[in-house]
């Protein structure tokens, strides 16, 4: 079979190698590989600037690569195509690195809220840091759900693609309404207009509730940033791509 330069030069399939060849790599490196690339929050000492874009090469575990390649194949291709290869980069990166900062805003925001009653407390910056940094509190101040918010947030850093992936999903529903597509555990085809929708919403709940359908350590927050980038950055390039939807 041979393959034409063309193919070979998609930046979808770039992407995919990209992620496949460092998630293997990760598995054999030794030291703090990992831990350089990953996304952390911002107070932490592992965290580094260029991780809003590195995180992204990055995941948790060989399903997530998989489910996540598959969907970046799937889905960016057809993107691709609409949007020609350097403008499908801007928008990836755009909606991973949109993603990320969002994540971190929304833990921002979570992490000051438990970090403000130990504040009322009469605690000192530094006493609350080293606690943090050594996974204790006190227990006459925060409860248990407290402090697994605020330690997760600190401790628990952000690897994968999905935030670009649902950004993907957005121009996809936008440009392809009609395409039929199915959720694993609703295996009747959806249009692709009602479908993300209710994927985002989804989403949004387990990030409010803290009930996640799809199991434990998934950065729903993450999701719906690159979901929200993805439909502002197709606003602003909306007189040029109008024409290319397609309206089934």
């Amino acid at each position: 079979m041979q393959f034409s330069p063309q193919i070979l030069s998609r930046a979808v399939n770039i992407l995919v190698a990209a992620c496949v060849l460092l998630y293997f790599f990760e598995q054999q490196a030794i030291g703090n590989f990992r831990d350089e690339l990953a996304l952390h929050y911002p107070q932490n000492d592992k965290y580094g600037i260029w991780q809003y874009v590195s995180h992204m090469f990055m995941h948790g575990s060989l399903m997530h690569l998989i489910f996540n390649m598959y969907a970046l194949f799937m889905f960016g291709t057809a993107l691709e195509n609409v949007l020609g290869r350097v403008r499908f980069l801007i928008f990836y990166f755009v909606c991973g690195i949109g993603a990320a900062l969002i994540y971190n805003g929304v833990n921002h925001f979570q992490f000051n809220q438990v970090y403000s009653v130990l504040t009322d407390s009469g605690l000192s910056n530094a006493d609350i840091m080293m606690m943090i940094k050594q996974f204790s509190y006190p227990p006459s101040v925060l409860s248990t759900e407290q402090a697994n918010d605020i330690m997760g947030v600190f401790h628990t850093p952000m690897v994968g693609a999905s935030g670009a992936i649902y950004g993907i999903l957005v121009a996809y529903a936008i440009f392809f309404p009609n395409n039929k597509l199915m959720l694993i555990f609703i295996p009747y085809p959806v249009p692709a207009k009602v479908f993300v929708p209710v994927l985002i919403l989804i989403d949004l709940f387990s990030g409010v509730t803290g009930f996640s359908l799809f199991g434990g350590g998934v950065a729903h927050f993450a999701h719906i940033g690159g979901a929200i980038m993805g439909f502002l950055l197709l606003l602003i390039w909306r007189k040029e791509f109008t024409s290319k939807a397609v309206i089934q």
